[in-house]
């Protein structure tokens, strides 16, 4: 049986996009239909076996559509494997994973049903000049260089862990 994944994504300047059209590249790779969608605009989860969520922490939130999307299809969702991409630290510092580590882990208590298969946080990117209201009114915001803390090749091997855990779940309920 096909795996037939959805990727949906939350962002707000499209960095996250591109860390979801990343991911479904490697699902792809072993031999899964990942479709790719921004979660505001998903219509229905019922056609797949399973889905990956690819949400920026804010402020120790995980973005707006994110969180809309997990409370919308929550009764699908309890059925299927859901695994996260987070994107959150944008300096390349452990103490920073550490730290967007402890905010996820505190975002996921919001959904006590759900249990992830993996739950992988990521480098992000800062860009100051696409910030938006309220961010433009903090002068000292907009000081601040732009920094892409995105890894690559982690990032393809989390994935990689990712579709291995896929796997696994979808073979054990079959």
């Amino acid at each position: 049986m096909e795996l037939t994944v959805l990727v949906a994504y939350a962002t707000r300047s499209g960095s996250t996009a591109e860390l979801a059209h990343r991911v479904a590249e490697v699902l792809r790779e072993y031999g899964m239909k990942a479709d790719v969608l921004p979660a505001r605009e998903v219509r229905s989860v019922l056609e797949y076996n399973a889905v990956v969520v690819v949400a920026a922490l804010y402020i120790g939130r995980l973005h707006r559509d994110a969180r809309h999307f997990l409370d919308r299809y929550r009764q699908r969702l309890k059925e299927l494997p859901v695994a996260l991409f987070v994107p959150g630290p944008v300096q390349n510092v452990e103490k920073d994973f550490a730290a967007a580590r402890q905010q996820l882990d505190k975002q996921l208590m919001r959904w006590p049903w759900l249990s992830p298969v993996a739950a992988q946080v990521v480098g992000g990117v800062w860009n100051p000049a696409s910030l938006g209201f309220p961010y433009t009114l903090i002068p000292a915001l907009r000081r601040v260089k732009a920094t892409d803390a995105r890894d690559w090749e982690g990032i393809r091997a989390a994935a990689r862990d990712v579709a291995a855990c896929l796997q696994a779940e979808l073979h054990a309920h079959a």
